[in-house]
């Protein structure tokens, strides 16, 4: 008779056929979840991506550009919250005023709809415009006549700066270079404000816009008008578009700082495309105005 004992298999933790940790979804739910609120804190406290759907601000900002908005420049309010997620209110948290040239993204006053523009003045100015030019309290806006600049022509700058009012004509902007590349050269003029915030405009046409009658910017508020002055949407028009008006300090989300990078509109939505459409010498562009030389400065 055999006396040899049976071998048993002990099976321990670490066998191949133990199976497998449950996953902790609710810890990984919380994880999430707190990214996400850290990513929202700093989009709403600190800064966040900006896309320029629009050629308002022509020819220093181009649809396509993709910008950095800071947001703590003017204090915080509750279009300082990214999707606008908090009621509207007249509270803001260490308030500051924006200074003349400053480019800052100012919410629609009826709709929870960023736009884009540059402050022109301040409370208690007097403001006007007469056929194009600001007159700030009495005095005009200096302006001068630039070299036009060459800006190149895709998808997202087609070049299309509309009709003549006084004859019909289409504007026509479009330049063969020697080389044969073909860019566009609109009319540029430089605007100088009374603090020395100086920087590039486009007033090419006789249109609506170009006259305002003068009114006091109340406390609290400034206005704003965009670069590519026949061509914005700004506080000097009061259709559904517009904004109607001075802006409240309270509706203002943040101020532009610099460009990351630029898209010519040629490729999709998806990012791993987006390295053929890339527009050269954008990124890292400063959007604050340069001061001339000798202003005195606020």
């Amino acid at each position: 008779m055999s006396t040899d004992t049976p071998i048993v298999t002990e099976r321990t933790e670490t066998d191949p056929g133990e199976k497998a940790e449950k996953v902790n979804w609710l810890a990984e739910l919380r994880g999430l979840a707190l990214m996400l609120l850290a990513v929202l804190a700093f989009h709403s406290f600190v800064a966040k991506p900006f896309y320029i759907p629009s050629a308002s601000m022509v020819p220093n900002l181009l649809e396509g550009d993709r910008l950095v908005v800071s947001k703590y420049p003017y204090g915080w309010s509750w279009a300082s919250a990214s999707f606008h997620l908090l009621p509207r209110s007249e509270t803001r948290i260490w308030a500051d005023t924006p200074e003349y040239g400053d480019i800052v993204i100012p919410v629609h006053p009826d709709r929870d709809e960023d736009y884009i523009k540059r402050v022109v003045a301040r409370a208690g100015d007097r403001f006007e415009v007469r056929k194009g030019q600001i007159i700030l309290n009495g005095m005009p806006v200096k302006q001068e006549t630039e070299p036009p600049l060459r800006i190149p022509i895709d998808a997202n700058m087609p070049c299309n700066f509309g009709y003549n009012i006084e004859n019909g004509a289409p504007f026509d902007y479009k330049v063969t270079l020697p080389d044969g590349r073909i860019v566009c050269e609109p009319p540029i003029l430089r605007e100088t404000m009374p603090n020395g915030a100086s920087y590039l405009i486009i007033d090419h046409n006789t249109q609506r816009l170009d006259d305002f009658a003068e009114i006091t910017i109340p406390e609290g508020h400034v206005f704003v008008m965009g670069d590519n002055r026949d061509h914005s949407a700004d506080s000097r028009d009061f259709t559904g578009n517009g904004l109607s008006g001075p802006i409240p300090l309270e509706n203002i989300g943040g101020r532009a700082e610099f460009i990351t990078f630029s898209l010519d509109g040629s490729t999709s939505w998806n990012p791993i495309s987006w390295w053929t459409s890339l527009r050269g010498g954008r990124a890292w562009t400063t959007l604050r105005p340069a001061i001339a030389d000798g202003a005195d400065q606020e």
